[in-house]
């Protein structure tokens, strides 16, 4: 665990950690800040489905997916065998979430626009096993663990706990017929490596040389999802990178609406640009800034557009 310090008259004391007396506290705190901690919606709190208890099913708007979240005090138990049978229940039971979401969201979506490749859990814990680390440290484990903890003065930290294998998690419980396998062929993890393996070697340099740019911002994070890649800050997406053969696709959203009346809501944000390098697309449920990244000839002023979205 971390050390936390408060900063008083020049001096530091560290804050003293406490602990959760309940699983259930932890899950009462995620559940209010779904949206605050890992920008997805709580759909229902203790889902019944195939037998199996879910602890939070929540949606992940920005890729259309359910996410599972389950809590966790016992370090014995197997997050694999869990995990990847919590997903086939959910492979095998689509209609039974699809109908909780609609039941208890405001959320206009049909079966056929849930995107169940970009599924996941998140496990929630005070601390795992570095058995229960080991386990799932492969590239394409649709799997998140975080630690939390609990502070003095009502302080809470959360730590993910990021892989760092380049191994697939097949090559050891992917036999044909396993519930790994199965789950594999419809539910898929994707890195930096999936989408600058299908691009053109100046459209990588090109991404290398604008991600290069923007880490220098403060919290920055990417994510790599099915179709492109985001540009995170507190867990809020700011940019869309999608990497096409020979350029990359970069959106900035505008504003949004799933139910498509987005003319109706309000704007999130407006670009300054002078020099009219983005296009604004319209659409019923969707506006967003729009520009093809084919050279870095405007590079620099492109920078400079993104670190205004990233800023707001």
């Amino acid at each position: 665990m971390n050390q936390i310090f408060k900063l008083k008259n020049k001096k530091l004391k560290e804050v003293e950690s406490t602990v959760f007396n309940l699983e259930k506290d932890i899950q009462t705190i995620v559940e209010n800040n779904t949206e605050e901690l890992f920008d997805i919606k709580l759909i229902k709190s203790e889902f019944s489905v195939g037998g199996y208890r879910i602890d939070s099913l929540c949606f992940d708007e920005e890729s259309s997916s359910f996410v599972i979240v389950e809590y966790k005090r016992d370090k014995s138990y197997s997050i694999v065998d869990q995990g990847y049978s919590y997903l086939s229940t959910m492979l095998n039971n689509k209609s039974d979430f699809v109908l909780e979401l609609i039941e208890n969201s405001e959320l206009n979506i049909k079966k056929d626009q849930i995107d169940w490749s970009q599924s996941r859990i998140i496990f929630i814990s005070t601390s795992f096993s570095s058995h229960q680390k080991n386990s799932v440290n492969f590239k394409d484990v649709p799997f998140e663990l975080w630690e939390i903890s609990k502070f003095s003065n009502d302080l809470i930290g959360l730590n993910q706990i990021t892989s760092t294998s380049k191994e697939s998690i097949t090559k050891i419980g992917g036999n044909k017929g396993s519930m790994i396998s199965n789950v594999g062929k419809e539910i898929e993890v994707y890195d930096e490596e999936t989408h600058l393996s299908r691009v053109s070697p100046k459209t990588k340099n090109l991404y290398l040389e604008l991600k290069e740019r923007m880490t220098s911002w403060e919290g920055v994070k990417f994510r790599s999802k099915k179709n492109y890649i985001s540009v995170v800050k507190k867990n809020k997406v700011k940019i869309y990178l999608n990497l096409q053969k020979n350029r990359i696709k970069i959106h900035i959203l505008r504003r949004i609406d799933f139910k498509g009346n987005v003319k109706g809501q309000k704007v999130i944000f407006n670009l300054k640009d002078p020099n009219k390098l983005f296009k604004l697309k319209k659409s019923s449920h969707k506006e967003q800034y729009e520009y093809f990244l084919k050279d870095d000839k405007d590079l620099d002023y492109l920078v400079l557009l993104l670190k205004q979205k990233y800023d707001s």
